[in-house]
């Protein structure tokens, strides 16, 4: 229980007033900027913290000063924002929602206005032409106006600020191809273009889609971790009597009773009674622990064996599960220096691109050409350049080596963690349901036939974890249980029957390794059930792969130091143990601060803040709800070896990603002078951009063959 000590220490300190905002107009690295630029600057803001993953803002501030006048000072600097005061977990739902809409209404509209086009392209002439050219126009149009929003909204809140976004070329370009292909069909011109307009919004809302969606799931794991603490507690008045209190209600100094099976709704200390608790949740450990008067509880911890009174000593935001929630949400700022490639690419890409069309314009309109001809051989420019293929580069090999690692038993939450696995150099494994199962497995080969028999017929009476880990042994050896009568379940004791005249009974066994092993007494004989958390078959097989992957590895965890040092004997690992949510924060920092880029492997509620600020992080799938949506990806199965591949697949993607974008700049190299000189018309510039973005597809359907250890 000393591992969480400080984390209350910690959430005791927190003085200074902050307020969190919701900012979905954060775009890019100069968004960022800005807003911690410049909010200081306003008077009785202390300071600002923009976290770009999240979509937030957190600012530290006088507390005079109102969320209407915050509010106000990020809208003056062109952000529109919401307090997340009465919905803490942020959940941007909203703009999730929006976006998917508008991802789908521009799917429809490309694959219909693609489907005409190809006709064009085939041969279609005169009325037949102008015809799917009006066609189009009337798929195009309400399509770009709609799924088009979520850019030009964001552009012309930019430029009525006096200041740009990524969004602002995109809104031009798109608006110039829909005007001139709106034009042509008008006028009865031979070439249209709003295939190339839908398609490329269509592409770069499913990036946005794909960020919202992470981002709302980041939050989700902060709601299931919060939702683990007891929602009331029955408090004790001085009379003796209780009632029940809801837990935002509770204050320090009460007195609470906690019955056997409840979790806790606050932290405290045991004041009376013993018992035995789940906490799992913040030790990593599956072992329940004993506890009596004076013992330490946290919230969120299930009282497993008998009622306990408890004196609350923090409540509601100062809890130990409370700042840990905190931690993990705070973690992901460190994510904010991770913006896509494809993102970093085209915030130089669009304003050269725009340059060179405008030049293209400008250079033809003085060598004579006139306007039209200047205007359509600006817009080839822009088709032929458009980042079709460059969007591509980086999401095309994501899907792909994605669905290849899911088909081995690994799910990658989010395609930007390839990236940031390829780039880890040294891994942290937690031990309990990490390099282990994580389940009690009791060993019962020292036990007869009858004694196994009996133990099922015990065991399978109660739902305490080491019943249950000693039950699943024995199914496994295929016993058949003994018919044990009157079975109860003695607080602090065990469980006791009757079978065939002679008191059996599971009982705890005295001295230091009460908490891993039972005694089964039959009668005036008895016997001790020792047990173990197995390590993963192949954990020591996947500790190589990383090593020959030039990956150092080490444990860090939760867990007692007698059982963390002999398996790191075992393993031939470095560890550290009895770490703290916040010392292995620390420990991922100094790793930082040496220029390491580490990669974190939990899966205890423990682990959340060291998931979600790792480099790159992985939970196996029996891990809390929690660990699972702050870790990058999750493997299912009990084998460790999806890890180290992983890593290999993540690697072998970026060099995948890295060939994209080569073949994307040469291929802009090449075309972009044949369209400046005239020599590509608008139909075959369309042509060469859609066959540039087959090349990155073909070149990324490569990686499917990429997951073999």
């Amino acid at each position: 229980m000393n591992a969480v000590a400080p984390i209350i220490a910690a959430a005791d300190e927190r003085t200074l007033t902050a307020t969190r905002f919701t900012v979905p107009g954060m775009r890019c690295a100069g968004c960022i900027a800005k807003i911690e630029r410049e909010l200081p600057k306003v008077d009785g803001i202390i300071a600002a913290r923009a976290n770009f993953s999240a979509k937030r803002v957190a600012i530290q501030h006088d507390p005079a000063i109102g969320e209407d006048r915050l509010t106000e000072a990020l809208c003056n600097l062109g952000f529109e924002a919401q307090p997340v005061a009465d919905n803490p977990l942020g959940q941007e739902t909203g703009e999730r929602q929006q976006l998917m809409r508008a991802l789908g209404v521009a799917g429809f509209g490309m694959m219909n206005v693609m489907l005409l086009s190809v006709s064009i392209w085939s041969g279609a002439e005169g009325p037949t032409r102008d015809l799917f050219h009006w066609l189009s126009a009337l798929i195009a149009l309400p399509v770009i106006a709609y799924s088009g929003r979520p850019f030009f909204a964001s552009a012309w809140m930019a430029l009525s600020h006096r200041r740009t976004n990524m969004d602002v070329p995109i809104s031009i370009g798109v608006i110039l191809a829909t005007a001139l292909s709106l034009y042509e069909t008008i006028t009865g011109g031979g070439h249209a273009y709003f295939e190339s307009a839908v398609m490329l919004l269509f592409f770069l809302l499913a990036g946005r889609a794909l960020d919202a969606e992470m981002r709302t799931r980041t939050r989700a794991g902060i709601g299931a971790l919060l939702g683990r603490m007891g929602k009331a507690a029955s408090v004790i008045g001085a009379d003796g009597t209780t009632r029940r209190v809801p837990a935002g209600n509770l204050e320090p100094g009460m007195l609470v009773l906690v019955a056997a099976g409840e979790a806790l709704a606050a932290d405290g200390a045991v004041e009376d009674g013993t018992s035995a608790i789940d906490n799992a949740m913040l030790t990593g450990e599956s072992a329940p622990e004993p506890v009596g008067p004076g013992s330490a509880v946290h919230a969120g911890a299930i009282n497993l064996s008998a009622p306990i009174r408890v004196r609350l000593t923090h409540v509601a935001d100062d809890t130990a599960i409370a700042e840990i929630a905190r931690l993990m949400d705070e973690a992901g700022q460190s994510r904010s220096h991770y913006v896509r490639i494809a993102d970093r690419a085209s915030r130089l890409y669009a304003p050269v691109v725009h340059s060179l069309a405008a030049l293209a314009f400008i250079g033809w309109m003085i060598a004579g050409a006139g306007w039209h001809q200047s205007l359509v051989i600006a817009i080839a420019v822009l088709i032929i350049t458009c980042p079709c293929a460059m969007g591509l580069a980086v999401p095309a090999a994501q899907v792909v080596a994605s669905g290849a690692l899911l088909r081995r038993g690994l799910l990658v939450k989010d395609g930007s963690a390839l990236e940031r696995l390829a780039e880890c150099d040294v891994a942290l494994f937690d031990k309990t349901g990490t390099l282990t199962l994580g389940e009690p497995c009791a060993d019962v080969a020292a036990l007869d036939p009858q004694a196994r028999s009996v133990a099922l017929g015990l065991a399978q009476a109660s739902r305490h974890p080491l019943s249950r880990g000693l039950a699943a042994a024995c199914l496994r050896a295929g016993v058949e249980p003994a018919a044990v009568e009157d079975i109860r379940e003695v607080s602090g004791a065990g469980l006791i029957g009757r079978w065939q005249g002679m008191n059996v009974a599971l009982e705890r066994p005295e001295g230091e390794q009460q908490a891993l092993a039972t005694r089964l007494r039959i009668g005036d004989t008895a016997q001790t059930i020792t047990f173990a958390d197995p390590l993963r078959s192949d954990a020591a097989a996947t500790l190589a792969a990383l090593r020959g992957q030039g990956i150092a590895a080490s444990i860090l965890s939760g867990d007692r130091a007698a059982p963390v040092a002999a398996m790191a004997r075992e393993l031939g690992l470095a560890a550290e143990a009895e770490a703290s949510p916040q010392a292995k924060l620390a420990a991922l920092e100094a790793l930082k601060a040496d220029g390491r880029r580490p990669l974190m492997v939990g899966d205890g509620l423990n682990d959340g803040p060291a998931l979600a600020a790792a480099h790159a992080s992985i939970a196996p799938g029996t891990a809390s709800d929690a660990s699972q949506q702050a870790a990058d990806a999750v493997f299912i199965g009990e084998k460790l070896m999806p890890v180290a591949l992983a890593v290999q697949v993540a690697r072998r993607t970026m060099k995948i990603v890295r060939e994209n974008f080569a073949f994307s700049i040469a291929y802009n190299v090449f075309a972009v002078p044949l369209a400046l000189f005239g020599l590509v018309t608008p139909l075959i510039a369309a042509i060469a951009m859609s066959v540039s973005s087959l090349v990155v597809v073909a070149n990324s359907l490569r990686l499917a063959r990429s997951t073999r250890p």
